[in-house]
């Protein structure tokens, strides 16, 4: 999500412009906005937290709501990926990826290159480069 509003970023225009043509809101969890918005302030203080709130007030974000019967899965992936290490951000994506059937991810985390989908099927990694 970052790199949607961190004009700093060179892959920025790509991942806009690509979202753009989309025309349909990105899937995410709290967590991963949460992480989002700490790293925005961090590179461009409150306007680029704004740039996020927006997305998310112009319903260009749907939250997946990650639930506490939710816990023993994420618990399990974070072990699963110990090694990478899987943090809990990632965690909440994998698992609303296998709750919702989606494959497709729009990230610059390389990780889900390696992260399965209910232990099985890989992520088609979208790349707008």
């Amino acid at each position: 999500m970052l790199c949607l509003v961190d004009r700093k970023q060179s892959q920025h225009i790509a991942y806009r412009d690509l979202v753009l043509r989309l025309n349909k809101p990105l899937t995410t969890t709290w967590c991963c906005l949460t992480e989002a918005m700490y790293l925005a302030y961090k590179r461009g203080g409150w306007v680029a937290q704004k740039q996020l709130g927006k997305m998310l007030l112009n319903n260009d974000l749907f939250i997946y709501e990650v639930k506490q019967q939710d816990s023993v899965r994420i618990l399990e992936l974070m072990e699963r990926y110990h090694d990478r290490p899987m943090d809990l951000a990632d965690a909440t994506l994998v698992l609303a990826a296998e709750n919702l059937g989606y494959r497709q991810i729009l990230t610059t985390d390389s990780d889900f290159l390696f992260y399965l989908i209910h232990d099985a099927d890989s992520f088609d990694v979208i790349n707008p480069l």
